[in-house]
């Protein structure tokens, strides 16, 4: 039996936790940085706030102790991007040695630009910390995956020996991971479809149609797929569940709260009356998008979507003025992705 701790008692850890409770052979904790919101979910036994209508099982503690995670061989973070330095920097005097960790927060750190394995690494290696860290990403909207509908996913460590391992530990009858050695393309995929997805969600809102979802979705694919190849991740990641497949997902689904914040900006609202509205929840596109171009400039990656994402979110540009510019855009070559490696 493995000891695993879910690190962040939002909606997509609750599902996490609730996915391998219902598989068995775990002994799993959900660790919440606030003791107010552990005290609450135990109490009610349900995370009534993030995820209402699925009450936890008797075996699933709720917890801030420290000594749960000292005791994990599985740590499982889904902290939010923003709060995820501050939040490892708490939990890094339990960790030791042999621990494996597997990020699965779909962002890019504001300002750093990097990614949550390595923003993982940057804060709890030094000083001779030896960990396993990996990501886990894929179309997995959280109620879906509480309720036990049929998910798959990728996990992606660099030695595929701790993929596999975490790809056994995890598996279920409906929770399927396919195994990966690409970290960079599996985390990228991830984050950067949110960007995309408030993209589909404000031309949903401005009424836009069937033909411009599908030319925002494949070129969205093609801009994230130019910026992780430069990245060091391979082209086909994107491909596969962490790329399309999540990219599809999170554009089209009306579960998604990027294409919510972007069906709302469509419509005229403004971002922070629509992040208010949230009640807490995040939408990680929000955060990514500036930190996205941060890194396509850092690597000289073209990415005119995100560009107008950014000014709509951060400048208060007119979405029906993005999307004009996005379409008079000097014509292009469509087979203008970088070439492998």
């Amino acid at each position: 039996m493995s000891r695993v701790v879910v690190l962040g008692a939002g909606a997509w850890g609750t599902a996490i936790a609730l996915s391998l409770c219902r598989r068995g052979g775990h002994q799993v904790a959900l660790w919440s940085h606030s003791e107010d919101e552990a005290r609450q979910i135990e109490a009610a036994r349900e995370n009534t706030l993030f995820l209402p209508g699925f009450p936890l099982p008797e075996g699933l503690a709720v917890t801030t102790d420290g000594m749960e995670i000292r005791l994990a061989e599985i740590l499982v973070s889904v902290i939010p991007s923003e709060f995820l330095r501050p939040t490892l920097g708490k939990v890094r005097p339990f960790l030791h040695n042999g621990q494996f960790i597997l990020s699965a927060t779909k962002g890019v750190e504001d300002r750093t630009f990097l990614r949550m394995t390595q923003v993982i690494s940057e804060v709890l290696e030094p000083g001779g910390l030896l960990l396993s860290i990996g990501a886990l990403s894929g179309p997995s909207f959280a109620v879906e995956v509480a309720q036990g509908q049929p998910t798959a996913v990728t996990v992606a460590f660099s030695d595929p020996e701790i993929a596999s391992l975490v790809q056994q530990e995890f598996s279920s009858a409906t929770l399927r991971l396919y195994t990966s050695t690409d970290v960079v393309g599996v985390e990228l995929g991830g984050a950067l479809k949110n960007v995309i997805a408030i993209a589909a969600g404000i031309a949903a809102g401005m009424g836009l149609g069937h033909n411009s979802a599908a030319g925002l979705m494949t070129r969205g694919i093609a801009e994230i797929t130019r910026l992780a190849v430069a990245c060091g991740g391979r082209r086909e990641t994107l491909a596969g569940l962490s790329g399309v497949g999540d990219l599809v997902l999170t554009c089209t689904g009306s579960l998604s709260r990027n294409r919510t914040v972007g069906e709302a900006l469509g419509k005229g609202r403004k971002l922070p009356e629509i992040l208010e509205s949230l009640g807490g929840k995040v939408a990680e596109g929000v955060h990514t998008t500036r930190a996205a171009l941060g890194l396509a400039r850092r690597y000289g990656i073209e990415m005119p979507i995100t560009e107008q994402m950014e000014l709509i979110l951060n400048e208060g540009k007119d979405p029906r003025e993005a999307i004009r510019d996005l379409m008079l855009r000097p014509g292009k070559g469509e087979q203008d992705l970088p070439a492998a490696e």
